[in-house]
């Protein structure tokens, strides 16, 4: 499922640590079988449960730096910052490719 791959959005529960602490095992898998150099970016989801969110924002920008990736917050409910992600994905690609 990674061969060939463009981008991989690595996306995890802001409502359930464990989710979070399984992004370190997706990352590697990623670098072990992705194509070398492939545009990832980490989703912290359901940013519309501020009642239950566990994972800060802070957490998450750090775990992607921590990789030197992208990093987004959204709500697919609420439909916060989803079609960012595909446009940050496509800007980065672009950039690497020099497509403009």
């Amino acid at each position: 499922y990674y061969r060939g791959a463009m981008g991989i959005a690595l996306v995890y529960d802001v409502t359930d640590e464990r989710s979070f602490n399984n992004i370190r095992n997706w990352i590697n898998l990623v670098e072990q079988h992705a194509s070398e150099g492939v545009n990832k970016i980490l989703i912290g989801n359901k940013l519309d449960w501020v009642e239950k969110k566990t994972i800060t924002k802070e957490q998450g920008q750090a775990l992607a730096d921590e990789f030197g990736i992208k990093f987004l917050e959204v709500s697919a409910k609420a439909n916060i910052n989803v079609e960012e992600v595909f446009f940050t994905l496509a800007r980065y690609y672009c950039i690497l490719t020099e497509c403009y």
